[in-house]
């Protein structure tokens, strides 16, 4: 990122401005030393720590990949809490009860975030994942036995999936918040972790579908797969992350950000009340054209899929397995293309914002798929439209997550790392909504 990344922001306004000479020189160093952004002279601060063996690197994608895992597990579930609670529309409520939660916390934060500290934020978020995820498994063998009909669990359930949004806002925001901070590959990591939880729950579909049958018992055992899975992975991730916040390059990023602050407090004073207000406001001025891309993603991404793939297409040749398919080529594409962003980076916000406007028309093209020509209405055109519905969503998303916090002095970047997360669950929200409205 650098003086491309200024031209095109200046042109059109886009960004508010341009990346800082500061923030140009701590986090998009020149020169590169046998291509490890690590191995950089930065200015005068000294030699930047080299990330041995990339373990700070994996940590962060572990990361990404665990704060979805506990949503994956409920939703991936739900055939199994449908079968115990027929009554209630469980989809519908998890997603309210989820998204609600998550939004209203990450509200909170964003406001606050100058005055909490992250990682107490990460490994309380983790604590309660863990938690939350452990309330399922257990219920079920000492008190539900995979008895239908027992509404007081299915209470407590609805009660676990506040928490995990809870949990969600604390940990999403922080880690992105703390990648925002960091040279951009780590924040490439977060945002391909979140994919790759995505595959790994196709994964576990895949198999448990193969290998179980598909009745009351099989539900049981598959549900209760899902949780176990995703509690070992809160513990690694609780673990993985206490030993990366000591690693030398983040610590050697944190004392940048410390000495950045100690500066803008000397020349500006302490930032409370309305100084802390006008300073928020500009985070988001400067990012909020990132944020209106990433909403757009998301709505568009979540008004289609996956909804429109489960209950609106249908194939006579994979049966019940067509749905399945779909879901993991999206996620596959989805992982691709938020790794893509390692090997080129879009340094263009211009057209990164209008790739994500012109994504809007995936929704005449899906239309298509159910109305339009007979062959618009088989396997490969659904198919690979749902690929490209993943891949640019994954590709877009990473753009954008990666030079948002850019843009913006050090000691800002985790503001603008939560805000940008904030204007993603908010496209999540209102993708949610459109889902029911937009095909007839």
């Amino acid at each position: 990122m650098g003086s491309e990344v200024r031209g095109d922001r200046d042109e059109m306004g886009l960004g508010g401005g341009a990346m800082t000479d500061e923030r140009r020189n701590l986090l998009a160093p020149p020169r590169f030393d046998n291509g490890d952004e690590e191995a950089s002279v930065v200015g005068t601060i000294g030699v930047v720590p080299k990330d041995g063996f990339h373990v700070a690197y994996l940590v962060y994608f572990t990361l990404g990949a665990g704060f979805l895992l506990p949503w994956n597990a409920f939703i991936t579930a739900v055939d199994y809490f449908s079968y115990l609670y027929p009554a209630a529309p469980v989809d519908r409520v998890f997603s309210v009860a989820y998204m609600l939660s998550c939004l209203l916390l990450l509200l909170l934060i964003v406001g606050w975030a100058h005055k909490s500290s992250a990682p107490v934020r990460i490994n309380a978020g983790l604590a309660l994942f863990t938690v939350a995820l452990l309330v399922v498994p257990v219920m079920d063998a000492s008190y539900v036995k995979g008895v239908r009909g027992i509404y007081s669990a299915y209470d407590v359930t609805v009660s676990a999936v506040l928490l995990s949004g809870i949990a969600d806002a604390l940990v999403q925001g922080g880690v992105v918040g703390a990648a925002g901070e960091l040279p951009q590959r780590y924040m490439q990591a977060v945002v391909a972790g979140t994919a790759a939880s995505g595959v790994l729950v196709s994964a576990m579909r895949v198999i448990t579908k193969a290998i179980y049958p598909q009745d009351a018992h099989g539900l049981r055992k598959s549900a209760n797969l899902y949780f176990v899975v995703s509690i070992v992975v809160m513990v690694i991730c609780l673990i993985c992350y206490n030993v990366a916040d000591r690693l030398p390059v983040v610590q050697y990023y944190k004392d940048i950000k410390s000495q950045a602050q100690k500066e803008e407090n000397s020349e500006k004073g302490s930032m409370s009340g309305s100084a802390w207000r006008s300073t928020l406001w500009h985070i988001i001025g400067r990012i909020k054209w990132f944020g209106f891309g990433i909403f757009l993603i998301y709505v568009v991404t979540l008004s289609i899929f996956p909804g429109y793939i489960t209950e609106d297409v249908h194939s006579e040749v994979l049966k019940d397995w067509y749905p399945i398919v779909l879901i993991t080529g999206y996620n596959v594409f989805d992982l691709v293309g938020k790794s893509l962003t390692a090997f080129f980076l879009l340094e263009n916000t211009n057209i990164a914002v209008a790739a994500c406007v012109a994504r809007l028309l995936f929704y005449p093209l899906f239309l298509g798929c159910l109305h339009g020509p007979e062959f618009f209405r088989t396997e490969i055109p659904v198919t690979v439209l749902t690929c490209l519905l993943g891949l640019t969503n994954g590709y877009l998303t990473s753009v954008l997550m990666i030079l948002a916090p850019k843009t913006l002095p050090i000691q800002h970047a985790e503001t603008a790392g939560i805000a940008i997360v904030l204007f993603l669950v908010l496209g999540l929200a209102v993708g949610s909504i459109v889902s029911w409205f937009w095909v007839i």
